[in-house]
This record gives C-alpha cells, structure tokens and sequence, in this order.
C-alpha cells in the first residue's frame, strides 16, 4: 500500500493562506436567521456523496440555530484540516480502506463519532454491456479501453488504490490512471456510453450513476479495494467541548443510501441547487432530522 503524506503544518498555513486569499475552496454559507450559536465549517470534496451529505448537515445546523461554511477541499486536505483545526467536521471519513492512510496519520489529532453511512463499496466501473468482468483481465483488454482508467481527483483515496491495484495486477505497463475530478469521470462515462464504447472508471458506491446507467463493477480477485466500507463523520479534537449541540447532531447523523441517492438524483437536475435541494429533502425528511437534532435547543 502507498503512504500518503500530509502536508507539513507550514505549508498546510500557506496553502490555506492562499485559499482565503483568492477566494478559492472556501465560502461562508451560514444563513442569516442561523447565526447565534457560532459557526461550524464543514469541509468535504467536490464528490456527488459528499456534496449532497454536506448540504444536508448544513441545513440541518442551520435548523437548529448554527451558521455554517463549507470549505472544499482535496481528500489529504479535508483530513488535514480536521487533524489541524482549521474545520471542524467532516461527512466523508471513507473507513477501514479508502482513507486508511489519512486516518493513520491524523488518528491523535481527530475524533470518529462513528459511521453515517453503511454499505459502501468501490472499484473499477465498466458499463454493463463491455465484455470484461474481471480486473485480471485488464491487461489482454486495454486497447478496447484506450490503455487507461478514468480517474477522479488525484488526493482521493480511491486514486492511491487504484495505483496499488495496477501494480498488484501487473497492469501498470498496459494502462494509466488518469487523473480529473468526479465530474469528469461521469462525463468521461456518458459519452462512452452514449457511442457505445467500453471504458473503465474508479467508481464507488453510492453514486447516482448507478441509477442513471447500466453498470457493474469489476471483479477484484487479489482484493485490493478491499470489502464493503462505511462512510464515518469525523470531528476536530475539542469540538465536543467547544460546541456540544452541534458536535451532538453530527454524532446523531445517521442515513442510508436509499436517502443520499434522493438527493444526489435531485442534484443531477439540470440547473438545481444542491443547497436547495438538501432543504427540501431536510423538509420532507424532518421526523429522521429531529431525530438528529435531538434536545439540541
């Protein structure tokens, strides 16, 4: 497995510098009715689960009386700015595999108030018509895939596997991951799909993609991905003591995928709002959110 490492604290500083400097990765998404009880940042990634968990959790803080920021973020950049203080939560802890290297390294500095999400799975995606269904047939394969493997962004956890799994396999001579984000993965795949052609992507599951089109994973014999993983809320150190309401709602935070898929399918719609959407569903869904708030006053 490869080791990933998380920027040093100086340049985690000037990174984050820039950011706020240029605007970029952070936005102040608190509404003005929620502003008495302090302000919760919450950093995640630009992958449809995660933007759709984010936007839920919003609206539910801002529900009970919370400000919210959103702060986007690379996978090693989200970890690290729980491990540093710099946000205060995340939805999208990919545990024991995907993100087994962030938490390694950041363990002592950050709390796991548990899974949100259970029954996740990723691998290689191919549309359900390509004749291949194993990994290890990749190799005798690649030109009908154009030797490569469309990839997301390239600090997600899934990335560094997915190398693991070309040298695993013997496939880092026949194929490349290329790197993009989760946006271009999905757009790499409709078009393939709309000419009828095979194509191989880094996929996991939920994801809404699974809804729209025909897919199957590929088989992984030598199981490198690993087994079926849950997606854990993790928190900065001291959060509990700082703001117990909120640390209490994001340790209630509980769904399925059958939930999260509603609103990453209403995400999907041309020209919505993924903030408007989670209020909606916050509002269809409010018997499982006060559940979540709890006694939270």
């Amino acid at each position: 497995m490869k080791t990933i490492t998380i920027m040093s604290s100086t340049l985690r500083t000037t990174t984050l510098t820039l950011a706020l400097g240029l605007g970029v990765g952070l936005g102040t998404m608190g509404s003005a009715y929620a502003q008495d009880k302090g302000s919760v940042t919450l950093a995640y990634v630009e992958w449809s689960s995660t933007v759709a968990s984010t936007n839920v959790m919003r609206a539910v803080l801002e529900q009970a009386g919370y400000g919210v920021e959103m702060s986007s973020l690379s996978g090693a950049s989200m970890w690290q700015a729980i491990a540093y203080g710099d946000a205060d939560a995340t939805l999208a802890g990919w545990l024991p595999t995907t993100h087994k290297d962030y938490y390694a390294q950041t363990k002592d500095k950050v709390v796991d108030t548990g899974v949100n999400l259970d029954g996740t799975k990723l691998g290689l995606v191919v549309p359900g018509y390509t004749d291949i269904d194993s990994i290890d047939q990749l190799g005798d394969k690649a030109d009908s895939i154009d030797g490569e493997i469309i990839g997301i962004d390239p600090g997600a956890g899934i990335m560094a596997l997915t190398e693991d799994v070309l040298d695993e396999y013997g496939l880092d001579r026949d194929l490349r991951l290329r790197t993009g984000s989760g946006a271009t993965m999905t757009a790499a795949l409709k078009a393939a799909i709309q000419n009828e052609e095979n194509i191989a992507v880094t996929g996991w599951t939920p994801h809404w993609m699974f809804a729209r089109w025909d897919l199957k994973y590929l088989d992984d014999p030598k199981s490198v991905y690993g087994g079926a993983e849950q997606i854990h809320t993790i928190v900065r150190q001291g959060l509990k003591d700082d703001m117990p309401g909120a640390y209490q709602i994001l340790d209630n935070f509980e769904w399925t995928a059958e939930d999260m898929g509603e609103v990453m399918m209403m995400n999907q719609e041309e020209g919505s709002d993924p903030y408007e959407n989670a209020k909606k569903w916050v509002e269809d869904h409010q018997d499982m959110v006060d559940e979540w708030i709890g006694d939270v006053s």
